[in-house]
């Protein structure tokens, strides 16, 4: 066996997970052509709003206080996210080290980023629900 020859043959297994996922999905849709149900218009294949039918358009204005407390909401779930990691390692660091010093201004420089969206927020009347 030649070294060519066991490289190709290492993704071997790569190439028939590929081959096996993109059947299912080809075998799924023709599927669903096949022996799927076909309905014409009837009630049953429009949208369902809570129980209620659908009037008027789907193209409604939201207030921009939505997209904002999205935002906001999005800032402090990735803050969480990062600073989980963190607070394990710090216990870990020597103290005194230049190694904490660097990732306490670190931490205190991403703590500020979020202080910083969070008057945003504030000031932009995010947190106002009047």
């Amino acid at each position: 066996m030649t070294l060519a020859n066991t490289d190709l043959h290492s993704y071997l297994s790569i190439l028939i997970l590929l081959l096996a996922a993109a059947g299912f999905a080809i075998a799924n849709i023709v599927l669903t052509f096949l022996i799927g149900p076909r309905r014409d218009g009837d009630r049953k294949s429009t949208t369902y709003e809570s129980g209620m039918n659908p009037v008027g358009t789907a193209r409604k204005r939201f207030n921009v206080r939505f997209y904002l407390i999205a935002m906001v909401f999005l800032v402090f779930d990735v803050e969480v996210v990062f600073l989980y990691p963190w607070a394990t390692t710090f216990a870990n660091l020597e103290t005194g080290s230049s190694q904490s010093g660097l990732w306490l201004a670190r931490i205190m420089f991403f703590l500020l980023t979020t202080v910083v969206a969070y008057l945003y927020g504030y000031r932009k009347g995010v947190f106002r629900f009047d």
